[in-house]
Parts: C-alpha cells; structure tokens; sequence
C-alpha cells in the first residue's frame, strides 16, 4: 500500500479493561498504516484486568503506552493522548475493535486536501445493541436540534484531526462525545465520511441509557460556552434586570394598594415575591459582572486572544 503522506501520525486510542482486543487492534492498525510513519498511543484508564501487562509484553517500539493513576474516564483519558502526541495529524478511535482502522488512509486523503481540519466518521450499519443505538440517536438529535451542527454521528470515535486544532481542544469532565462540536467551536472546517463498525469483539459496554441525561447536562454547558463565555454579563444581566423590574413593580403596585386604597399588605405572599426578585435580580447582576472579570483575566493572564486566524494575506500570497 502506498502511503498518502509521509507526515507523522499519531493514533490515540483511550483503554479501560480491553486485555482481549489490545493486540488484535494492534496487529489491525500495523496492517492499515504500512508504510506510514506513525506511532500509536495507548492511554489506559486505570484499568481493572490485564491490558497494561499486554501493552507492555508487546515489546512494539510504535506503541506507547500512557498509565493514569487512576480512573478518570474517556474525556481525560483522551486529553491525556492528545497532549502526548507528536504528530502533524492525530488520529482518534475507541479500543474495542467496533472502529475499523483501514478506513484511516481514506480519511487521511480528505484531511490532506487542506479544506478540512477535522473528518469524522459516520458508522454505517451499526452493530450494536439498542441499548447503545437509541442513547445515541436522542443525543445526536439533541445536538442537531440545539447546536445547529449538522453531525450525523456524534457518537463515532474515529476521526483525524490536523495537530493545531487537536492540540487547542479542551476535554474535561464527558466531553468526549461533544469533540467534534468543541472542535467547530475552535473554528474548524469539518467533513463526514462513512465508515465501517463492527461488533465489539470482546468485553462489554461501558454505556447505557443513562448516557442521555449525561448528554443533556454536557449540552446544557457546552451552549453556555459556546453564546455566552466571552460575554456572561448579556445572560445573567438580562434575568437580573428583568428580575429587578417585575420586583419593582410588584412593590409599586403594593405601595399603591397600601397608601392609596388603605389595605395592609404585609401578609400578602406578594410582597415575599417582589423582594425576592429584586434581590436575585441583584444577585444575577452581580454575577454577570464577577464572570465578565473572571472571563477578561482568563484570557489577559494566558495571553489568550478571544479569536483564532486561519490565515493572513500579503499581496495576495499567504
């Protein structure tokens, strides 16, 4: 097989408890990257069984392995290959076999046309249980519906990312299966291709149905980030300020009814609501203003820049 880049590769393949399909997955990706330069990184997730000592028996000089102390689940796991990675394009994928590493080259030609900064899969005839497949397609529907990011498969871990824009990407928490979205947030160009799934060849599943309120919870933060992060004072202002004016013209219409018709209103429920809105209006307020500090010293201290530049123009010439 003739290569299609003599870039340096980097495969990142978190693991947890996958002793019996680390070598197999191994042997597949040696055959799909012949000829490539390459290494493949193993980051195992403080695993429970033998896969450490399988890794290591390997004696493979491409292979490296990262341990974590212990269990941080998928997202860190991931992070932690990202940041090891050496190579000018990276290469993501689960360790369980269901991926298929010979879709890689075909997905590298896309990434080289240099139009795309991130090709994502999109599993054709999934071989999973619906336990697996209809978490999946509430929370791919989720964030077509929510995000306006027509991703088709959300859930696919095969993917390749050029080095800057995986590098740039901040996993925390269960992130992982919103990568793709934190990667067009960062800017990036992004392509879908169909790929080939298979059943998980041995092990078990670590995802169930609670997965959808999981999804939920990242979702509901990740569009926090993504409409209000460099500006928090325009969502918390704005339900301050509204809480302020319905609280002032509660108390307005109660001092009305107090002084003008000659009522007493100090056990009316009313008057506990409309001092309630005006302090959490305050509140809000206030905390619309502390995030903004906080938001301006995030990027001042690390000399970050609340914007990324694809390219600059002299003359015409990049």
């Amino acid at each position: 097989m003739n290569p299609v880049t003599t870039l340096t590769l980097s495969v990142v393949v978190p693991l947890y408890n996958e002793e019996e399909n680390v070598s197999l997955l191994t042997q597949k990706i040696h055959e799909s990257l012949k000829g490539y330069n390459y290494q493949i990184i193993y980051v195992d997730d403080f695993s429970k069984d033998a896969t450490r000592k399988v890794v290591k028996n390997m004696k493979d000089d491409k292979v490296h392995l990262i341990e974590l102390k212990k269990n941080y689940g998928q997202s860190l796991a991931l992070a932690a290959g990202l940041d090891y990675a050496e190579g000018e394009f990276i290469i993501t994928m689960d360790g369980d076999l269901q991926n298929d590493p010979s879709d890689i080259p075909q997905m590298l030609e896309q990434a080289l046309s240099g139009e795309y900064d991130v090709i994502t899969g999109i599993r054709q005839k999934r071989k999973d249980s619906l336990v697996k497949k209809i978490p999946s397609k509430i929370a791919n529907f989720l964030v077509r519906r929510i995000t306006k990011l027509d991703i088709k498969d959300n859930g696919c871990a095969l993917k390749v990312f050029t080095r800057d824009i995986a590098k740039d990407l901040n996993l925390y928490g269960e992130m992982h299966r919103f990568i793709t979205l934190l990667a067009h947030l960062e800017g990036a160009q992004i392509k879908q291709v169909p790929v080939k799934h298979h059943a998980r060849h041995a092990g078990v599943s670590k995802y169930g149905l609670e997965r959808v309120f999981k999804v939920v919870a990242d979702m509901m933060l990740l569009l926090f980030i993504r409409k209000y992060f460099q500006r928090p004072i325009h969502l918390f202002g704005i339900f301050g300020v509204l809480l302020i004016m319905l609280g002032f013209l509660i108390n307005v219409y109660l001092l009305i009814v107090k002084f003008g018709m000659g009522e007493d209103i100090g056990t009316r429920p009313l008057l506990i609501f409309g001092m309630m809105f005006i302090l959490g209006g305050i509140q809000l307020f206030t905390i619309g203003i502390v995030m903004e500090l906080l938001i301006r010293t995030y990027y001042e201290s690390q000399k970050k820049r609340p914007y990324r530049i694809k390219k600059i123009s002299i003359g015409g010439e990049s």
